[in-house]
């Protein structure tokens, strides 16, 4: 397995921790994976601007036989056995499966973006991105993950601009494979 992705989960609060630890369990398991690093759990606010619950955001590394395309199916065969169901964008979910990036590859087609387009905008993706893998070089970029800050204004940016933070705490469960 020589292709390495970085996996974004995330689940709605009600729906229970435990959406996560099985959604990670059901990668390990397959022969075509293998999970090598796992984030904490951390709550946070929703994205969008649809009412809902609080979620749970952790970040997987994955060693993979899948190319790009492969992976974001057996992703989304994931997602159905963890019980997800179709519901609006941004909206309340069992569990959220995202390819944030695969190995040094930009790639784009109707279903995906790799490097993940809006993952630089979500303190809920990048900080447990950084603690499974803060020398990462983001592709496009080419910075290390740890080295982008994006909680920082930009040049002649009011603070009021600034990017919105929506981590509220991290979890003290750690996800087990």
């Amino acid at each position: 397995m020589n292709n390495v992705a970085y996996i974004g989960i995330g689940s709605n609060v009600g729906v229970q921790i435990n959406k996560i630890d099985f959604a990670v369990e059901l990668i390990n398991e397959s022969p075509y994976c293998e999970v090598t690093a796992v984030s904490s759990i951390y709550e946070s606010l929703p994205y969008g601007q649809i009412e809902q619950e609080d979620f749970f955001n952790a970040v997987i590394e994955v060693k993979t036989y899948f190319e790009p395309k492969d992976l974001f199916h057996f992703l989304k065969s994931i997602e159905k056995q963890v019980g997800r169901k179709l519901a609006e964008k941004w909206g309340p979910r069992e569990i959220d499966l995202d390819i944030l990036f695969y190995n040094d590859l930009i790639y784009s087609d109707e279903d995906i973006k790799i490097p993940h387009k809006d993952m630089l905008n979500r303190d809920f993706v990048v900080v447990p991105l950084i603690e499974i893998a803060p020398d990462l070089i983001h592709p496009e970029l080419h910075k290390k993950i740890s080295e982008m800050s994006i909680f920082q204004p930009k040049v002649n940016e009011p603070l009021t601009q600034t990017s919105k933070t929506y981590i509220i705490r991290k979890i003290p469960h750690k996800v087990l494979i």
